[in-house]
């Protein structure tokens, strides 16, 4: 991905596995997260969330990181995972919910749909994430 492409992201997600291919850097605790991060960064992005499954994600803003704990459950499926965490941040952050809590909701959501099976299926509906 150019750097250029990178100039234009408010946000990029990636998991674990998706920031190592972006960045070289294998992101195994808070202090690799944060570094893969701050790499990202320096391409041009202004935020980044690495997704970090049931330990939950790293937030880091450009300038300074936060571990943010996932919530505790069975999962079945982690198919759907993903998306659903960037569909409920997407549409969060579109609300004019702040960052911090666009990640909750979004980790809410992801956390509710790995404990079915399927994709579309798994996804949530918002009355259950309030919930």
């Amino acid at each position: 991905i150019p750097d250029s492409m990178f100039a234009l992201a408010d946000y990029v997600t990636p998991n674990e596995t998706e920031a190592e291919l972006l960045t070289g850097i294998k992101v195994t605790d808070d202090g690799t997260a944060e570094l893969a991060c701050r790499k990202l960064c320096s391409r041009g992005v202004k935020n980044t969330v690495i997704t970090l499954g049931r330990q939950g994600c790293f937030f880091f803003d450009g300038q300074k990181g936060e571990h943010i704990p996932g919530f505790p459950v069975k999962s079945v499926d982690t198919t759907a995972a993903g998306d659903v965490f960037n569909g409920a941040l997407a549409v969060a952050i579109a609300e004019g919910v702040g960052i911090r809590g666009a990640i909750d909701i979004a980790q809410k959501a992801s956390s509710i749909s790995v404990t079915r099976p399927g994709a579309l299926q798994s996804a949530p509906y918002r009355s259950e994430v309030i919930q």
